[in-house]
C-alpha cells in the first residue's frame, strides 16, 4: 500500500461471519436489517472494508492535491456505543428527512444510531437511497462490487 492510499481497503473477509460474531443480539439484528436496506439501495453486495466496516458499492475520488483513492458508496459499522452508518454526501441536503428520522447524532458523513427502534425505518431507507443517488450523480465512476 502506498503512503497515499487509504488504510481501510475492501477485503475478501466474510460479511456473514462478521455479522454473526456481533455479541449483542439486537445490534446483530439491526446490522442485518441495515445490510438489506443498503443492498437494495445500491444494488451491490455487502463487502468488508477493513476489519469492522460493511460497505456497498465503490467509487474513485481525487482531491485537488492529487491524492486519489477508492471508497464505498455507503456502509455501516457496529461500533461499541453506536451503529454507525456512512452517508457519504453528508447531511446538508437532507434537513427535512433528518428532522423526521428520530433519535440520532451526526458527524460529517456519519450517522450514529443507538438502535434502529429509535428511528423511522422508512425515513432511514429514503435517506440511504437519496445519498446513494447523490453519489452516483457526482461520481461518474461509481461501480458496484
Amino acid at each position: 500500500m502506498s503512503k497515499s492510499e487509504n488504510k481501510t481497503q475492501a477485503t475478501a473477509a466474510s460479511v456473514d461471519a462478521f455479522l454473526d460474531a456481533i455479541a449483542d443480539p439486537q445490534r446483530r439484528d439491526d446490522c442485518r436489517r441495515v445490510r438489506v436496506m443498503m443492498e437494495a439501495a445500491t444494488g451491490a453486495p455487502a463487502v468488508m472494508w477493513g476489519p469492522a466496516i460493511v460497505g456497498f458499492g465503490r467509487y474513485r475520488y481525487r482531491y485537488e492535491s492529487g491524492r486519489e483513492g477508492e471508497w464505498m458508496v455507503t456502509g455501516f459499522s457496529p461500533r461499541k456505543n453506536d451503529l454507525t452508518l456512512y452517508i457519504m454526501p453528508g447531511f446538508a441536503a437532507y434537513d427535512a428527512l433528518m428532522a423526521r428520522l428520530g433519535r440520532h447524532k451526526t458527524g460529517k458523513s456519519c450517522l450514529y444510531l443507538k438502535r434502529l427502534a429509535d428511528v423511522d425505518l422508512a425515513v432511514l431507507g429514503e435517506l440511504v437511497t437519496r445519498s446513494v443517488a447523490a453519489m452516483a450523480a457526482q461520481r461518474i465512476d461509481t461501480a458496484k462490487d
